[in-house]
């Protein structure tokens, strides 16, 4: 067998924390990764895995072990990374984090058309809104929403999106419409979770006021979900902070308006990041080229 491909199995299991997260990664069967582990195992002489139902975890020869096989299984990345970027042509798994909605909305219906301008890339797109440590998790690209700040990570701005607090005619009939963001105490929110800024929502003020207005609701609800705080507001629940790109099309409808547009919330980038201690593999670049060409003349709500 292998000694390579049994100690990349291992460092994928340590990595995926399971067998079956492993095989999933791999394209294996949890029966072959099982063996393969095994089989080193035996081959070396110890344990390296503690099994039990409910988790896996190394032992002190498991630790150094995996030490060891993390740096040679990097170093054949890289070392294929280089001949990639020297032979000059996009080839490979490109592993991509993307956020949830903008993904499914935005980038999904882009994936058929980057595979087809490069045949010899297989792409390995996860779809999350959690902050992902593209080094540790082994991500090539990630796409971010956000105002980056500064880190180890180098960016690409692609486009940019701005939070819009907006409510459905019917909601706003009934509970009347707010005219300063000091009102939004008053109000029912439906609060994004994990919106860097929290429940202390920021507008700038009209023209000529200089100073951030900060105003803190007291959410009614809150969801990790930008689709499920959009239909709440759709069913007249209240009143929502959500990006341009996903609550535009509502707006262009009549389903949703914007409330207060005299006092608006922040712009945020949407960057493709990657990890500065990689090359720019030929496979890397493509992608992000790709997207900025394909952004370059998107339009959300100013």
């Amino acid at each position: 067998m292998d000694r390579f491909q049994e100690m990349r199995v291992f460092v994928a299991v340590v990595d995926a924390g399971s067998f079956v997260r492993a095989a999933e990664a791999l394209d294996l069967s949890k029966t072959a990764v099982s063996r393969l582990v095994s089989d080193l195992e035996a081959r070396l002489g110890v344990r390296l895995l503690h099994r039990t139902t409910r988790k896996l975890s190394l032992t002190p020869e498991g630790e150094l072990f995996h030490e060891r096989c993390r740096q040679l299984v990097d170093g054949v990345a890289e070392a294929e990374a280089e001949l990639s970027t020297h032979v000059g042509q996009a080839i490979g798994q490109l592993r991509v984090n993307v956020p949830v909605t903008f993904g499914l909305l935005h980038l999904a219906p882009l994936w058929p058309a980057f595979m087809a301008m490069n045949p010899r890339v297989t792409l390995d797109v996860t779809l999350s809104d959690r902050l992902v440590d593209l080094v540790e998790e082994g991500f090539d690209v990630a796409v971010r929403i956000a105002r980056l700040q500064a880190s180890s990570l180098i960016s690409r701005q692609l486009t940019s999106t701005r939070l819009i607090l907006c409510a459905s005619p019917q909601y706003l009939s009934r509970c009347g419409t707010p005219q300063h963001p000091a009102e939004l105490t008053e109000h029912a929110v439906i609060a994004y979770s994990l919106l860097a800024m929290g429940d202390q929502w920021e507008f700038s003020g009209p023209q000529g006021q200089k100073e951030p207005i900060l105003v803190r609701v007291s959410p009614r609800m809150r969801t990790n979900s930008g689709d499920t705080c959009v239909a709440a507001a759709l069913q007249h629940m209240g009143l929502v902070l959500q990006p341009s790109f996903l609550v535009g099309p509502h707006m262009e409808s009549g389903a949703l308006v914007e409330v207060m547009p005299e006092y608006r919330s922040i712009e945020l980038g949407v960057y493709a990041v990657y990890p500065s201690r990689r090359h720019l593999t030929p496979k890397v670049r493509a992608l992000i080229d790709f997207l900025a060409d394909a952004f370059r003349m998107r339009a959300w709500p100013a």
